[in-house]
């Protein structure tokens, strides 16, 4: 992946204190990691459950051991329990009445329609994505958009890397079916 030897410096530095290092770190892999949980939450709360992620990054940077390949994993695998923590909260909590979710669902002010361009082919590939069968979904996303190499995905995923690489395959063969 692009700036790996970039990222294995900021998680150097950032772990030595350095704020514009975390910076750099964020600015590499949150977009990665906030694809990643959308796959799994969906988009509504994929922002929310990134961002408390971070806080676990943050938190624990200093006890990560590992170059820049093995950070996008660990972060992968902390944005993973995240999201599945989320989806056990929300069974376990009362339904929004209408009126309510109607309210929660109006656009933000600062939606542009400049904003809506830049992310639509981004949105679009999610949504091609998403109806994958989530173990195809997740693989693929970690495989080609987190940047994962199959052992790591295996770990982030609590898999063996053959069973990864399958259902990326497989997943990758029938995006390109729905595509082609």
């Amino acid at each position: 992946m692009k700036n790996e030897d970039e990222l294995g410096a900021a998680v150097e530095r950032a772990q030595g204190g350095d704020e514009a290092a975390f910076t750099v770190l964020y600015r590499l892999v949150d977009p990665l990691l906030l694809n990643y949980v959308r796959t799994i939450v969906g988009p509504g709360d994929a922002e929310d459950v990134t961002s408390e992620a971070w806080l676990e990054i943050a938190r624990d940077l200093g006890r990560f051991r590992g170059d820049g390949a093995g950070f996008r994993g660990w972060a992968a695998t902390i944005a993973r329990h995240r999201a599945l923590d989320h989806l056990r909260w929300q069974r376990s909590r009362p339904r929004a009445t209408l009126l309510e979710q109607d309210i929660l669902e109006l656009p933000a002010a600062e939606d542009t329609a400049a904003e809506a361009l830049e992310r639509l082919s981004t949105r679009q590939a999610l949504a091609l994505i998403a109806t994958l069968p989530p173990d195809q979904a997740e693989a693929v996303v970690l495989r080609v958009l987190v940047g994962l190499d199959a052992a790591s995905a295996a770990r982030v995923l609590g898999k063996r890397p053959g069973a990864v690489r399958t259902a990326s395959y497989r997943g990758l063969k029938r995006l390109s079916r729905l595509l082609g």
